[in-house]
């Protein structure tokens, strides 16, 4: 799936067949991702209070129209767009915009949520131009080590903020706009749609180096273009429920975005940590559905099944995986008594703790079956170790 990103050439996100290669708790250039392929269904997260003052009104008004109408006016003004600059030249002074993304108000003292490849560009700086014109100098504050989100800060406060929904409550059907920064040239651009799907799992990365796994995310074909990545997909009560993340390499009129509780967590942790927070358990693991247990003639229809991808093993070495006795080909069947499988991912199932947990896995190890207790670590911001 394409995802906006900054370069001076557009980058694509890719979404593959691919085992989840999921390490933790869960996965002049415009931002733009592209999802090649989905690989299966599973289902969205919790939700976290909104920060801010809400603009957007819940009243539903009589027509969709007027609907559309409002809660574009309500939202727009919590909705900014991001410009991406580097020197002109190696050692230059003066500084050139090589790309650019949205990104989403959702504190009035002026913290910003969007997609981390946006601003994961090296040497650059950033500013961000809200919706009066007003260009303001930006610092990314914390990017997810798991998820395509980061947090940027600008200097202010009494910023006009979105209202973040529940993604849980997402219905397919249901009519959504998408808004964000076209092309990096069309700020505040609007395109609507329908809620195409949900449960949606991809494996997002650029066209050179595989990235994030995507998990819950919300299929829409609300127009999703280079330069919207980061900016929110609204339901007609004027709520964000999802951040457009990515778009189809092959596909015409599908986009993706990230369910907007996932957002909600990691702008809590930055409120409270001065940082995202991500668990670590440090497995790489395939779900298991009919056909992967067809297929490698695994005992069971459903759990996660441990194993590496041919380069890297499947439990990360001195990960708390590795430290609880964890082996490649185990199964793992329930976390916490919770049984794994449909809707409840091992990446979902561990996301819901945090650092410093014991968590209780049921394993299956041939014929025979185990209780492992792993405490989880924090993922460091730079990333999973040895992955």
């Amino acid at each position: 799936m394409p995802r906006p990103r900054s370069s001076n050439a557009q980058t694509t996100m890719v979404a593959s067949m691919a085992f989840s290669a999921i390490i933790g708790a869960v996965a002049g250039g415009l931002s733009a991702v592209f999802v090649f392929s989905l690989v299966r269904s599973s289902s969205l997260l919790g939700s976290v209070p909104a920060t801010g003052a809400p603009l957007a009104s819940a009243l539903l008004p009589a027509s969709e129209e007027a609907s559309v109408e409002s809660l574009v006016r309500a939202t727009v003004p919590a909705v900014a767009s991001i410009v991406i600059k580097q020197p002109s030249s190696p050692g230059a002074s003066d500084l050139v915009d090589v790309g650019g993304g949205t990104g989403i108000f959702v504190s009035s003292d002026g913290l910003l949520a969007t997609n981390r490849h946006v601003v994961d560009e090296p040497g650059a700086s950033f500013s961000v131009v809200t919706n009066d014109g007003t260009e303001l100098p930006a610092t990314v504050v914390s990017r997810d080590p798991l998820l395509d989100i980061a947090v940027l800060r600008v200097q202010g406060s009494g910023f006009p903020t979105a209202v973040l929904g529940n993604s849980d409550q997402v219905q397919i059907g249901e009519t959504v706009v998408a808004i964000g920064n076209t092309l990096s040239a069309f700020r505040n651009t609007v395109t609507k749609g329908v809620v195409s799907g949900v449960n949606r799992t991809v494996v997002a990365g650029d066209s050179q180096v595989p990235g994030d796994t995507i998990e819950n995310a919300i299929q829409t074909d609300a127009a999703i273009n280079p330069g919207n990545s980061g900016g929110p997909l609204v339901d007609l009560r004027g709520d964000v429920i999802g951040m457009n993340t990515a778009i189809s390499y092959d596909g015409q009129s599908v986009g993706f975005a990230l369910p907007i509780n996932e957002v909600e967590k990691d702008v809590s942790d930055v409120e409270r940590y001065g940082r995202i927070v991500r668990p670590w358990l440090g497995v790489r693991y395939s779900m298991i559905d009919k056909d992967l247990a067809a297929h490698d003639k695994l005992p069971v229809a459903q759990g996660a099944l441990i194993g590496g991808d041919g380069q890297k093993d499947g439990v990360v070495a001195g990960g708390p995986a590795a430290d609880a006795g964890f082996k490649d080909g185990d199964i793992i069947l329930s976390v916490d008594g919770q049984a794994l499988g449909g809707a409840l991912s091992l990446g979902r199932a561990i996301s819901d703790r945090r650092p410093g947990d014991a968590v209780t896995f049921k394993i299956l190890r041939g014929d025979q079956t185990v209780t492992l207790e792993a405490v989880l670590r924090e993922i460091p911001p730079s990333g999973v170790p040895n992955s």
